[in-house]
Protein backbone atom coordinates (compact mmCIF):
# COMPACT_ATOMS: atom_id res chain seq x y z
CA UNK A 1 0.00 0.00 0.00
CA UNK A 2 1.38 3.52 -0.65
CA UNK A 3 2.35 5.36 1.95
CA UNK A 4 2.05 9.20 2.12
CA UNK A 5 3.27 12.08 4.33
CA UNK A 6 0.49 12.04 6.21
CA UNK A 7 0.15 8.29 7.18
CA UNK A 8 3.57 8.10 7.91
CA UNK A 9 2.84 10.74 10.64
CA UNK A 10 -0.21 8.92 12.34
CA UNK A 11 0.58 7.33 15.58
CA UNK A 12 2.77 10.26 16.32
CA UNK A 13 1.03 10.76 19.26
CA UNK A 14 3.37 9.21 21.37
CA UNK A 15 5.26 12.46 21.48
CA UNK A 16 2.41 14.44 24.05
CA UNK A 17 1.33 11.67 25.25
CA UNK A 18 4.34 10.51 27.70
CA UNK A 19 4.29 14.50 28.74
CA UNK A 20 0.59 14.13 30.35
CA UNK A 21 1.84 10.72 31.61
CA UNK A 22 5.16 12.38 33.25
CA UNK A 23 2.65 15.46 34.41
CA UNK A 24 0.73 12.96 36.53
CA UNK A 25 3.35 11.61 38.05
CA UNK A 26 5.09 15.01 38.85
CA UNK A 27 2.14 16.53 40.10
CA UNK A 28 1.92 13.49 42.68
CA UNK A 29 4.95 13.77 43.52
CA UNK A 30 5.68 15.19 47.63
CA UNK A 31 8.58 16.31 47.13
CA UNK A 32 11.53 15.90 50.04
CA UNK A 33 15.03 18.53 50.28
CA UNK A 34 16.48 20.42 47.11
CA UNK A 35 19.13 18.99 45.90
CA UNK A 36 19.14 15.59 47.59
CA UNK A 37 20.14 13.28 44.89
CA UNK A 38 23.26 15.25 44.61
CA UNK A 39 25.77 13.10 45.70
CA UNK A 40 22.87 10.58 47.09
CA UNK A 41 24.74 6.79 47.75
CA UNK A 42 22.29 4.20 48.10
CA UNK A 43 23.28 1.07 50.25
CA UNK A 44 25.46 -1.03 49.03
CA UNK A 45 24.31 -4.03 47.00
CA UNK A 46 26.47 -7.55 47.46
CA UNK A 47 25.28 -8.66 43.61
CA UNK A 48 23.71 -6.04 41.21
CA UNK A 49 19.96 -8.16 39.91
CA UNK A 50 19.81 -5.86 36.40
CA UNK A 51 16.78 -6.08 34.03
CA UNK A 52 16.93 -4.47 30.56
CA UNK A 53 14.44 -3.01 28.67
CA UNK A 54 14.77 -2.99 24.58
CA UNK A 55 17.00 -5.60 23.06
CA UNK A 56 17.07 -3.50 19.07
CA UNK A 57 20.22 -1.55 18.46
CA UNK A 58 22.08 -0.33 22.30
CA UNK A 59 20.16 -3.37 24.50
CA UNK A 60 22.67 -6.49 23.68
CA UNK A 61 25.99 -4.84 23.80
CA UNK A 62 24.68 -3.95 27.38
CA UNK A 63 23.47 -7.53 27.81
CA UNK A 64 27.30 -8.66 27.05
CA UNK A 65 29.00 -6.21 28.85
CA UNK A 66 27.28 -6.51 32.20
CA UNK A 67 26.83 -9.96 31.91
CA UNK A 68 30.63 -10.40 32.01
CA UNK A 69 31.22 -8.04 35.31
CA UNK A 70 31.43 -9.92 38.03
CA UNK A 71 28.54 -9.83 41.03
CA UNK A 72 26.29 -8.46 38.08
CA UNK A 73 23.45 -10.74 37.30
CA UNK A 74 21.34 -10.07 34.32
CA UNK A 75 17.44 -11.63 35.52
CA UNK A 76 15.19 -10.06 33.31
CA UNK A 77 15.02 -9.22 29.22
CA UNK A 78 12.18 -7.17 27.37
CA UNK A 79 11.60 -5.87 24.40
CA UNK A 80 8.62 -5.67 22.04
CA UNK A 81 9.97 -8.64 20.57
CA UNK A 82 9.88 -12.46 21.24
CA UNK A 83 12.44 -13.26 18.83
CA UNK A 84 14.85 -10.25 20.36
CA UNK A 85 14.25 -11.78 23.86
CA UNK A 86 15.19 -15.16 22.84
CA UNK A 87 18.13 -14.11 20.63
CA UNK A 88 19.61 -12.61 24.03
CA UNK A 89 18.72 -16.16 26.83
CA UNK A 90 20.41 -17.93 23.78
CA UNK A 91 23.87 -15.73 23.93
CA UNK A 92 23.57 -15.94 27.93
CA UNK A 93 22.88 -19.61 27.85
CA UNK A 94 26.04 -20.38 25.40
CA UNK A 95 28.11 -18.11 28.00
CA UNK A 96 27.15 -20.17 30.77
CA UNK A 97 24.59 -17.88 32.76
CA UNK A 98 20.89 -18.67 33.46
CA UNK A 99 18.21 -17.68 31.72
CA UNK A 100 16.84 -14.50 32.13
CA UNK A 101 13.30 -13.73 33.00
CA UNK A 102 11.27 -12.90 29.10
CA UNK A 103 8.29 -10.06 29.17
CA UNK A 104 7.14 -8.84 25.79
CA UNK A 105 4.78 -6.26 24.45
CA UNK A 106 3.72 -2.93 24.83
CA UNK A 107 3.73 -3.08 28.68
CA UNK A 108 6.20 -6.06 29.44
CA UNK A 109 8.55 -3.00 31.31
CA UNK A 110 6.05 -3.41 33.86
CA UNK A 111 6.03 -6.87 34.78
CA UNK A 112 9.68 -6.51 34.98
CA UNK A 113 9.79 -3.15 36.57
CA UNK A 114 7.54 -5.47 39.34
CA UNK A 115 9.65 -7.85 39.50
CA UNK A 116 12.36 -9.00 42.21
CA UNK A 117 15.70 -6.94 40.51
CA UNK A 118 17.77 -3.91 41.59
CA UNK A 119 18.64 -1.43 37.88
CA UNK A 120 16.10 -1.35 35.21
CA UNK A 121 18.54 -0.64 32.30
CA UNK A 122 16.46 1.30 29.53
CA UNK A 123 17.62 1.14 25.98
CA UNK A 124 14.29 1.51 24.06
CA UNK A 125 13.62 4.71 21.81
CA UNK A 126 13.02 8.02 23.34
CA UNK A 127 9.60 8.52 23.74
CA UNK A 128 9.29 5.24 26.42
CA UNK A 129 12.45 6.34 28.34
CA UNK A 130 10.70 8.44 31.05
CA UNK A 131 7.56 6.21 31.64
CA UNK A 132 9.59 3.51 32.12
CA UNK A 133 12.20 5.34 34.51
CA UNK A 134 9.16 6.45 36.43
CA UNK A 135 7.85 3.11 36.77
CA UNK A 136 10.99 1.44 37.98
CA UNK A 137 11.66 3.82 40.31
CA UNK A 138 7.73 3.46 41.92
CA UNK A 139 8.78 -0.12 42.01
CA UNK A 140 11.36 0.59 43.87
CA UNK A 141 14.25 0.57 41.12
CA UNK A 142 17.03 2.69 40.38
CA UNK A 143 17.07 3.67 36.62
CA UNK A 144 19.63 4.03 34.30
CA UNK A 145 18.25 5.54 30.90
CA UNK A 146 19.95 5.45 27.54
CA UNK A 147 20.50 9.19 26.17
CA UNK A 148 18.81 11.53 25.91
CA UNK A 149 16.47 10.07 28.63
CA UNK A 150 13.69 12.69 28.44
CA UNK A 151 12.29 15.28 25.52
CA UNK A 152 10.36 17.52 27.36
CA UNK A 153 10.23 20.00 30.90
CA UNK A 154 7.84 17.83 32.09
CA UNK A 155 9.12 14.53 31.83
CA UNK A 156 12.73 15.87 33.22
CA UNK A 157 10.74 17.63 36.59
CA UNK A 158 8.81 14.12 36.79
CA UNK A 159 12.17 12.43 36.78
CA UNK A 160 13.59 14.68 39.71
CA UNK A 161 10.83 14.54 41.42
CA UNK A 162 10.17 10.46 41.92
CA UNK A 163 13.80 10.06 42.23
CA UNK A 164 13.80 12.20 45.35
CA UNK A 165 10.73 10.97 46.84
CA UNK A 166 11.61 7.40 46.01
CA UNK A 167 15.39 7.70 46.78
CA UNK A 168 16.29 5.91 43.59
CA UNK A 169 18.84 6.62 41.63
CA UNK A 170 18.35 7.91 38.22
CA UNK A 171 21.32 8.06 35.99
CA UNK A 172 21.69 8.88 32.52
CA UNK A 173 23.75 6.56 30.58
CA UNK A 174 25.87 9.16 28.62
CA UNK A 175 28.72 7.18 27.77
CA UNK A 176 30.70 9.94 26.06
CA UNK A 177 31.82 10.85 29.51
CA UNK A 178 33.86 8.10 29.69
CA UNK A 179 35.59 8.56 26.66
CA UNK A 180 39.52 8.42 26.89
CA UNK A 181 39.84 12.03 25.77
CA UNK A 182 37.09 13.23 27.72
CA UNK A 183 38.40 11.82 31.02
CA UNK A 184 41.85 13.29 30.22
CA UNK A 185 40.65 16.51 29.93
CA UNK A 186 38.57 16.49 32.73
CA UNK A 187 41.97 15.31 34.44
CA UNK A 188 43.25 18.37 33.42
CA UNK A 189 40.66 20.74 34.58
CA UNK A 190 40.83 19.11 37.70
CA UNK A 191 44.44 19.63 38.34
CA UNK A 192 44.27 23.20 37.12
CA UNK A 193 46.30 23.08 33.91
CA UNK A 194 44.27 24.62 31.67
CA UNK A 195 43.26 27.17 33.79
CA UNK A 196 39.70 28.38 34.81
CA UNK A 197 37.48 27.00 32.35
CA UNK A 198 35.47 29.93 30.92
CA UNK A 199 34.05 28.03 27.40
CA UNK A 200 33.59 24.90 26.38
CA UNK A 201 31.85 23.77 22.80
CA UNK A 202 29.90 20.18 22.03
CA UNK A 203 28.30 18.62 19.64
CA UNK A 204 26.76 15.62 17.57
CA UNK A 205 27.35 15.58 14.02
CA UNK A 206 26.70 12.19 12.80
CA UNK A 207 25.21 11.80 8.95
CA UNK A 208 22.49 9.83 9.52
CA UNK A 209 20.14 9.88 7.12
CA UNK A 210 21.17 6.41 5.43
CA UNK A 211 20.06 4.85 9.16
CA UNK A 212 16.91 7.15 9.86
CA UNK A 213 15.47 6.47 6.50
CA UNK A 214 16.73 2.74 6.53
CA UNK A 215 13.30 0.06 6.49
CA UNK A 216 12.92 -1.16 9.91
CA UNK A 217 12.68 -4.10 8.50
CA UNK A 218 16.08 -4.32 7.34
CA UNK A 219 17.64 -2.41 10.35
CA UNK A 220 16.64 0.77 10.78
CA UNK A 221 14.93 2.41 13.97
CA UNK A 222 12.28 1.03 15.10
CA UNK A 223 8.75 2.49 13.13
CA UNK A 224 11.21 5.22 11.99
CA UNK A 225 10.70 6.82 15.48
CA UNK A 226 13.59 9.16 14.95
CA UNK A 227 12.64 10.10 11.78
CA UNK A 228 9.60 10.66 13.27
CA UNK A 229 10.65 12.95 15.86
CA UNK A 230 12.62 15.14 13.20
CA UNK A 231 9.10 15.86 11.47
CA UNK A 232 7.01 17.06 14.21
CA UNK A 233 10.51 19.07 15.67
CA UNK A 234 12.82 21.74 15.47
CA UNK A 235 16.17 22.39 17.69
CA UNK A 236 18.43 20.23 19.19
CA UNK A 237 16.92 16.45 20.42
CA UNK A 238 20.06 15.24 21.18
CA UNK A 239 22.70 17.40 23.10
CA UNK A 240 23.69 14.95 25.73
CA UNK A 241 26.76 13.05 23.87
CA UNK A 242 29.06 16.84 23.22
CA UNK A 243 27.39 18.66 26.28
CA UNK A 244 27.71 16.38 29.61
CA UNK A 245 31.05 15.35 29.54
CA UNK A 246 31.89 19.63 29.25
CA UNK A 247 29.16 20.33 31.51
CA UNK A 248 31.76 17.70 34.22
CA UNK A 249 34.64 19.67 33.08
CA UNK A 250 33.00 23.07 34.04
CA UNK A 251 31.07 21.64 37.40
CA UNK A 252 27.62 22.23 36.22
CA UNK A 253 25.34 21.52 39.27
CA UNK A 254 28.19 21.80 41.57
CA UNK A 255 29.05 25.48 41.90
CA UNK A 256 27.44 26.32 38.69
CA UNK A 257 24.22 25.95 37.04
CA UNK A 258 23.02 26.62 33.59
CA UNK A 259 21.51 29.70 33.57
CA UNK A 260 19.88 30.66 29.75
CA UNK A 261 20.29 29.72 26.42
CA UNK A 262 19.38 31.30 22.80
CA UNK A 263 19.29 29.11 19.84
CA UNK A 264 19.11 28.95 15.58
CA UNK A 265 19.34 26.68 13.19
CA UNK A 266 19.47 26.96 9.40
CA UNK A 267 17.23 25.28 6.80
CA UNK A 268 16.43 21.96 6.13
CA UNK A 269 17.67 21.09 3.00
CA UNK A 270 19.87 17.21 3.11
CA UNK A 271 17.17 15.28 4.02
CA UNK A 272 15.18 16.42 1.17
CA UNK A 273 17.90 16.05 -1.17
CA UNK A 274 18.70 13.02 -0.06
CA UNK A 275 15.01 10.95 -0.07
CA UNK A 276 14.47 12.11 -3.61
CA UNK A 277 17.95 10.61 -4.67
CA UNK A 278 17.49 7.59 -2.74
CA UNK A 279 13.50 6.75 -2.94
CA UNK A 280 11.99 9.44 -5.88
CA UNK A 281 10.88 12.71 -5.71
CA UNK A 282 7.15 11.49 -5.36
CA UNK A 283 7.51 9.17 -2.60
CA UNK A 284 6.44 9.17 0.90
CA UNK A 285 10.19 10.00 2.01
CA UNK A 286 10.99 13.20 -0.23
CA UNK A 287 7.52 14.58 0.87
CA UNK A 288 8.16 14.62 4.42
CA UNK A 289 9.76 17.71 4.25
CA UNK A 290 11.19 17.30 8.28
CA UNK A 291 11.60 20.96 9.82
CA UNK A 292 14.45 19.75 11.66
CA UNK A 293 17.29 22.21 10.71
CA UNK A 294 20.79 20.27 9.42
CA UNK A 295 22.85 22.39 11.64
CA UNK A 296 21.21 23.49 14.85
CA UNK A 297 23.40 25.66 17.18
CA UNK A 298 22.34 26.40 21.04
CA UNK A 299 24.74 29.23 22.71
CA UNK A 300 24.10 28.63 26.63
CA UNK A 301 25.28 31.08 29.20
CA UNK A 302 26.04 29.80 33.08
CA UNK A 303 24.88 31.39 36.19
CA UNK A 304 29.09 32.26 36.70
CA UNK A 305 28.86 33.67 33.09
CA UNK A 306 30.39 30.79 31.36
CA UNK A 307 29.50 30.05 28.02
CA UNK A 308 28.68 26.69 25.93
CA UNK A 309 27.89 26.18 22.31
CA UNK A 310 26.29 22.99 21.92
CA UNK A 311 25.42 21.81 18.18
CA UNK A 312 23.17 18.78 16.22
CA UNK A 313 23.29 17.91 12.26
CA UNK A 314 22.36 14.76 11.41
CA UNK A 315 21.77 15.36 7.92
CA UNK A 316 24.55 17.15 6.20
CA UNK A 317 27.18 15.13 4.23
CA UNK A 318 29.63 15.24 7.07
CA UNK A 319 32.44 13.73 9.21
CA UNK A 320 31.43 12.75 12.74
CA UNK A 321 32.58 14.87 15.63
CA UNK A 322 31.55 15.78 19.07
CA UNK A 323 34.04 18.58 19.03
CA UNK A 324 34.67 18.51 22.98
CA UNK A 325 36.24 21.85 23.38
CA UNK A 326 37.33 22.91 26.48
CA UNK A 327 38.71 26.34 26.85
CA UNK A 328 40.48 27.69 30.11
CA UNK A 329 42.31 31.04 30.70
CA UNK A 330 45.92 28.71 30.22
CA UNK A 331 44.87 26.29 27.91
CA UNK A 332 42.59 24.37 25.56
CA UNK A 333 41.52 20.54 25.05
CA UNK A 334 40.04 19.70 21.82
CA UNK A 335 39.05 16.29 20.23
CA UNK A 336 37.32 13.18 21.06
CA UNK A 337 40.06 10.74 20.54
CA UNK A 338 44.10 10.40 20.01
CA UNK A 339 46.08 9.59 17.07
CA UNK A 340 47.48 6.12 17.09
CA UNK A 341 50.68 7.50 14.68
CA UNK A 342 52.83 10.87 14.15
CA UNK A 343 51.32 10.68 10.31
CA UNK A 344 47.88 11.14 11.17
CA UNK A 345 48.06 13.35 13.82
CA UNK A 346 50.10 15.84 12.02
CA UNK A 347 49.06 15.26 8.38
CA UNK A 348 45.21 14.65 8.71
CA UNK A 349 44.51 16.37 11.98
CA UNK A 350 43.41 13.56 14.01
CA UNK A 351 43.22 13.11 17.05
CA UNK A 352 43.11 15.48 20.34
CA UNK A 353 44.82 18.61 20.16
CA UNK A 354 45.82 20.63 23.60
CA UNK A 355 47.90 22.84 24.48
CA UNK A 356 48.70 25.50 27.61
CA UNK A 357 51.22 28.11 28.09
CA UNK A 358 53.88 27.50 31.03
CA UNK A 359 53.50 30.82 32.22
CA UNK A 360 50.88 33.37 32.35
CA UNK A 361 50.89 35.47 29.73
CA UNK A 362 53.13 33.42 27.38
CA UNK A 363 50.68 32.45 25.22
CA UNK A 364 49.65 29.02 23.41
CA UNK A 365 49.70 30.32 19.53
CA UNK A 366 49.82 26.25 18.42
CA UNK A 367 49.06 22.84 19.69
CA UNK A 368 51.33 20.31 20.70
CA UNK A 369 53.24 18.08 18.42
CA UNK A 370 52.61 14.28 18.40
CA UNK A 371 55.61 13.15 20.41
CA UNK A 372 54.46 15.37 22.95
CA UNK A 373 50.78 14.89 23.42
CA UNK A 374 51.31 10.75 23.67
CA UNK A 375 53.70 12.01 26.58
CA UNK A 376 51.04 14.17 27.95
CA UNK A 377 48.43 12.05 27.03
CA UNK A 378 50.79 9.06 29.54
CA UNK A 379 51.38 11.04 32.52
CA UNK A 380 47.73 12.86 32.75
CA UNK A 381 45.68 9.61 31.81
CA UNK A 382 42.38 9.49 33.91
CA UNK A 383 42.77 7.23 37.15
CA UNK A 384 39.58 4.80 35.53
CA UNK A 385 41.44 4.55 32.16
CA UNK A 386 44.80 3.73 33.58
CA UNK A 387 43.07 1.20 35.72
CA UNK A 388 41.07 -0.27 33.43
CA UNK A 389 41.69 1.38 30.14
CA UNK A 390 43.20 -1.95 28.64
CA UNK A 391 40.23 -4.18 29.60
CA UNK A 392 37.98 -1.45 28.16
CA UNK A 393 39.49 -1.89 24.88
CA UNK A 394 39.17 -5.26 24.91
CA UNK A 395 35.73 -5.32 26.03
CA UNK A 396 34.62 -2.61 23.37
CA UNK A 397 31.85 -0.79 23.06
CA UNK A 398 32.58 2.56 21.02
CA UNK A 399 36.30 2.15 21.89
CA UNK A 400 35.71 1.13 25.27
CA UNK A 401 33.75 4.15 26.90
CA UNK A 402 30.67 1.80 27.48
CA UNK A 403 32.17 -0.68 29.45
CA UNK A 404 33.34 1.75 31.35
CA UNK A 405 30.50 3.33 31.62
CA UNK A 406 28.46 0.15 33.03
CA UNK A 407 31.47 -1.29 34.98
CA UNK A 408 32.05 2.32 37.23
CA UNK A 409 27.50 2.48 37.55
CA UNK A 410 27.62 -1.23 38.93
CA UNK A 411 30.89 -0.67 41.05
CA UNK A 412 29.17 2.36 42.45
CA UNK A 413 25.83 0.80 43.58
CA UNK A 414 27.98 -2.22 44.63
CA UNK A 415 29.95 -0.46 46.70
CA UNK A 416 27.19 2.17 48.66
CA UNK A 417 29.12 5.62 46.38
CA UNK A 418 27.09 8.54 44.46
CA UNK A 419 26.89 7.91 40.84
CA UNK A 420 29.39 10.10 38.52
CA UNK A 421 25.93 11.45 36.95
CA UNK A 422 22.67 12.63 39.30
CA UNK A 423 19.12 13.09 38.10
CA UNK A 424 19.60 17.15 37.85
CA UNK A 425 22.33 16.54 35.44
CA UNK A 426 20.21 14.18 33.37
CA UNK A 427 17.59 17.11 33.15
CA UNK A 428 19.90 19.60 32.91
CA UNK A 429 21.30 18.62 29.67
CA UNK A 430 17.97 17.32 28.35
CA UNK A 431 16.27 20.02 28.66
CA UNK A 432 17.79 21.61 25.82
CA UNK A 433 14.97 19.25 23.73
CA UNK A 434 12.28 21.66 24.32
CA UNK A 435 14.32 24.59 25.20
CA UNK A 436 15.93 24.48 21.81
CA UNK A 437 12.94 24.05 20.18
CA UNK A 438 11.37 27.20 21.54
CA UNK A 439 13.90 28.91 21.20
CA UNK A 440 14.60 27.98 17.26
CA UNK A 441 10.73 29.03 16.47
CA UNK A 442 10.69 32.23 18.16
CA UNK A 443 13.62 33.53 16.27
CA UNK A 444 16.08 33.03 18.59
CA UNK A 445 14.25 34.68 21.84
CA UNK A 446 15.87 34.05 25.29
CA UNK A 447 15.31 30.91 27.04
CA UNK A 448 15.53 30.14 30.85
CA UNK A 449 16.75 27.05 31.92
CA UNK A 450 14.92 25.59 35.14
CA UNK A 451 17.36 25.28 38.44
CA UNK A 452 16.39 21.49 39.07
CA UNK A 453 18.28 21.27 41.79
CA UNK A 454 16.17 24.35 43.46
CA UNK A 455 19.43 26.14 45.37
CA UNK A 456 21.39 22.72 45.88
CA UNK A 457 24.05 23.52 43.12
CA UNK A 458 25.53 26.61 45.38
CA UNK A 459 26.61 23.90 47.74
CA UNK A 460 27.57 20.99 45.94
CA UNK A 461 30.95 19.56 45.81
CA UNK A 462 32.78 19.11 42.36
CA UNK A 463 32.81 15.69 40.99
CA UNK A 464 35.33 13.83 41.85
CA UNK A 465 38.03 12.02 39.82
CA UNK A 466 36.68 8.73 39.42
CA UNK A 467 38.11 5.03 39.48
CA UNK A 468 37.26 1.29 40.17
CA UNK A 469 39.13 -1.35 42.71
CA UNK A 470 39.20 -4.32 40.21
CA UNK A 471 40.51 -6.64 42.85
CA UNK A 472 37.84 -5.20 44.40
CA UNK A 473 35.70 -6.02 41.74
CA UNK A 474 37.56 -9.35 41.07
CA UNK A 475 38.61 -8.11 37.61
CA UNK A 476 42.51 -8.06 38.62
CA UNK A 477 43.36 -11.13 37.44
CA UNK A 478 41.91 -10.31 33.66
CA UNK A 479 43.35 -6.77 33.84
CA UNK A 480 45.09 -7.59 30.43
CA UNK A 481 43.22 -10.62 29.58
CA UNK A 482 39.59 -9.74 28.15
CA UNK A 483 39.51 -13.51 26.68
CA UNK A 484 38.84 -14.69 30.28
CA UNK A 485 35.62 -12.27 30.30
CA UNK A 486 32.24 -14.16 29.06
CA UNK A 487 31.74 -11.53 26.25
Amino acid sequence: METNRRDFLKGTAWMGATAAMAGCVSSAAKICSPGAMTSFAAPALKRVRVGICGLGMRGPGAVHRLAAIPGVDVVALCDLFQQRVDAQNDWLTREGKPKAASYTGEEGYKALCESDLDLVYIATPWSSHTPIALYAMEHGKHAAIEVPSAMTLEECWALVETSERTGRHCMQLENCCYGEAEMMCLNLVRKGVLGEILHAEGAYIHDLRELNYLDPMKGGYQGYWRLKWNARHEGNPYATHGLVPVMQAMNVNRGDRLDYLVSLQCAPRCNDLYAAAKFGADSWQAQLHPPCGDMSTTLVRTVNGKTIMVQHDVNSPRPYSRLNVVQGTRGLFSGIGFAEKAEDFIRFGCGAHFCWEEQVGAGAHGFFDFEKTERLRKEYRHPLWQTAGALAHKMGGHGGMDFLMDLRLCYCLQNGLPLDMDVYDLAASCSLAELSERSCRNRGATQDVPDFTRGGWKTAKPLDLVSVDLEKLGLSDVKKDATQLNV
